[in-house]
């Protein structure tokens, strides 16, 4: 049964370009199918999340781990009676506006934009994705996406401060997001906190041993799956193991996220974009369990040693190639150059950089800038 603070379709602000009613898709369901068949959504399996191909084909990419959330992010929405529509539509697109390289290339490409007294920021990026890089109907540039979709573009992750953000003002930044965006953030920290935990140990980047002793929550798990298979082996406990840590934070967010809108009194989207602070969130043991798992994460993974090199050629090759284009526009192709007559350049290099996959940034730094590309695992 749907909850009185969801989303409705059919009291969507709907699309900035009018379009004739589908006969068998509601409008979320559209944006959902327009994301889907985009480019930007399928350049995403050849963009790094984590662990590049040098490892396995077996981790996660960008695009996979999308899928991942999606899925996270259906389930809790249906348990508290969102809209499942838009909630999968948030999901999947959410990362579209990551550059290549992971977290590596979204800081070595901000670092650039700043040195020209800009910035990046992946959201941001996403909103231009689709409002006016992709290419596919003649009416109208962009997918001419909804404005709930739109908005959860910007604010699924932050607050963006009005004065900071006077291009944004159409996006009710004095508000908060519904509940439909307020989720993607948090399934997003479910999917990679979990995953990212089992793409490591898959690599032999950690040891059980290291996250027993490192994530107490994870050790609490284990210790219980030991006693009800003991004769298992240690990637069957592992697996089980991290099912359960997974399965403690869906759970949470639901019946936490739940608890506290009945406790905010909410009883209405209106409710929910008034209220003082964003309504979906872990419980306070959970959440602190969370923050440790991801510091964990950072010091042994992120940060490690054995993926510094990946990242900082991942930096070097964008900041390399980023200053290139600044240096020498005529080496961009000629719509990125047409964009520049009317564009500030470094936006406008910006931009054709992010838009690239991990492959063809190799590809295209090895013939503007004589670098070779890594060799297939």
């Amino acid at each position: 049964m749907p909850s009185p603070y969801a989303v409705r379709v059919e009291e969507s602000r709907g699309r900035r370009y009018a379009e004739p009613a589908h006969p068998y898709r509601n409008d979320f369901q559209r944006d959902r199918d327009r994301v889907i068949h985009s480019r930007a959504f399928r350049r995403q399996q050849n963009k790094t999340q984590v662990f590049t191909r040098r490892y396995s084909d077996h981790f996660r990419n960008r695009l996979t781990h999308t899928l991942e959330v999606s899925q996270i992010s259906r389930t809790i929405a249906a348990q508290l009676g969102l809209n499942v529509d838009l909630v999968e539509t948030l999901a999947l697109v959410h990362d579209v506006g990551h550059p290549p390289f992971g977290h590596a290339g979204e800081k070595a490409l901000d670092a650039a934009m700043r040195a020209h007294g800009d910035s990046f920021d992946h959201n941001l990026h996403a909103l231009r994705i689709v409002e006016d890089f992709e290419l596919r109907y003649a009416d109208f540039r962009g997918l001419n996406l909804t404005f709930e979709v739109r908005e959860g573009i910007v604010k699924h992750s932050r607050d963006y401060p009005a004065r900071d953000f006077p291009q944004l003002a159409e996006y009710l930044l004095d508000q908060r997001p519904p509940l439909e965006a307020q989720l993607i953030d948090l399934t997003d920290e479910i999917g990679y906190n979990t995953a990212d935990l089992d793409d490591a140990y898959e690599a032999r980047l950690l040891t059980v041993e290291q996250i027993r002793a490192g994530v107490p929550l994870f050790e609490a798990f284990y210790r219980d799956v030991e006693r009800k298979h003991p004769q298992a082996l240690e990637k069957l406990k592992f697996n089980e193991t991290v099912k359960r840590l997974f399965d403690l934070m869906v759970t949470d967010l639901i019946e936490n996220t739940r608890k506290r809108a009945q406790d905010a009194g909410v009883a209405s989207l209106a409710d929910v974009r008034k209220h003082g602070e964003r309504l979906a969130a872990f419980s306070p043991e959970v959440e602190a369990a969370r923050r440790q798992s991801k510091q964990f994460l950072y010091e042994h993974v992120y940060d490690s040693a054995a993926l510094k090199p990946e990242k900082d050629r991942a930096e070097r090759v964008i900041t390399e190639l980023f200053e290139h284009f600044i240096a020498h526009p005529d080496a961009l192709p000629a719509s990125y150059q047409e964009r520049a007559r009317d564009s500030e350049l470094p936006r406008v290099v910006c931009d054709y950089v992010a838009g690239m996959t991990d492959n063809y940034i190799f590809e295209q730094h090895g013939k503007l800038m004589g670098s070779k590309k890594p060799a297939a695992p």
